[in-house]
């Protein structure tokens, strides 16, 4: 592979050119022209040239892949979005059982059904047609399996990202960095933005139509935020958010809970409640 170097030299060193992809934000600048390389006596043709380019761009893509998967955080990711995708499993499993049994059995409300969608599931399990109970049976494991996931997922991200999960708990906190694409992304947030993660519809429509901007979104699950009175829990948010900023780089850089942070923290979003802002 040939780059030109900083001052207008080749290079035929692999890591070299490596290193200067990295370094560089603008690739074409780095990038010789085939021409100019096979001018120079270099290269032969422009496909020795294409050859090289793909073991340079196939090596740094495996790098890159390599230091993804040894991030900290790597396997909490994927135990987040395994939860989240079991959720709209059960869920999409639960409505069709539900309909199911509604369409077999006479002067069944669709409405009542549908509301009452995890309690008719364990009554079908038990009294439904053979199919109708095996497949209810199975929402019911496939349900356990979800619930002892989702308190791996708090044991993790306890360890992982401490402080973030002293604020909020280790399941919000992990579904934090799993939908900012992971704690690299994460820390490098401003708690505005962090405020709003998990709402990004809202945040787009309020952008497109001027409509009211959302004032949460993941972190209402908290129950800081969604047990705070109407009228500050959009200060509780933005305030929660803020220190969850914080927490995320402690938690990048550090990886070790930070008890003052924590306490300081809590102190200050409890404050709210009593109007000392």
């Amino acid at each position: 592979m040939h780059w030109y170097g900083e001052a207008g030299d080749l290079s035929t060193d692999t890591a070299q050119c490596e290193e200067r992809v990295l370094n560089t934000t603008t690739i074409p600048s780095v990038l010789c022209n085939w021409e100019d390389l096979r001018a120079a006596g270099l290269i032969s043709a422009r496909d020795e040239y294409i050859r090289a380019v793909r073991e340079v761009t196939f090596s740094l893509a495996e790098k890159g892949i390599a230091a993804d998967l040894d991030k900290k955080d790597a396997a909490l990711l994927q135990m987040v979005r395994t939860l989240d995708e079991m959720d709209d499993v059960i869920n999409l499993l639960t409505e069709r059982v539900t309909d199911w049994h509604a369409a077999t059995t006479p002067g069944t409300s669709h409405k009542y059904t549908r509301a009452n969608g995890p309690r008719l599931v364990q009554k079908i399990a038990k009294s439904g047609s053979p199919s109708l109970k095996r497949v209810a049976r199975e929402i019911l494991s496939l349900s356990g399996v979800r619930t002892d996931l989702m308190k791996e997922v708090s044991r993790e991200a306890v360890s992982v990202i401490p402080n973030m999960s002293a604020l909020v708990g280790g399941l919000v906190a992990a579904r934090l960095i799993a939908r900012a694409g992971g704690l690299d992304s994460a820390a490098k947030m401003p708690g505005s933005s962090i405020q709003v993660i998990g709402a990004e519809s809202a945040l787009f429509s309020h952008i497109r139509t001027g409509s009211s901007s959302p004032k949460h979104g993941i972190i209402f699950q908290h129950r800081r935020v969604h047990n705070a009175k109407k009228e500050v829990r959009g200060k509780v948010a933005r305030q929660l958010a803020a220190k969850l900023a914080i927490a995320a780089r402690l938690d990048l850089y550090r990886g070790e809970l930070d008890p003052a942070f924590v306490e300081q923290a809590n102190a200050k979003i409890d404050s709210i409640f009593g109007g000392d802002v």
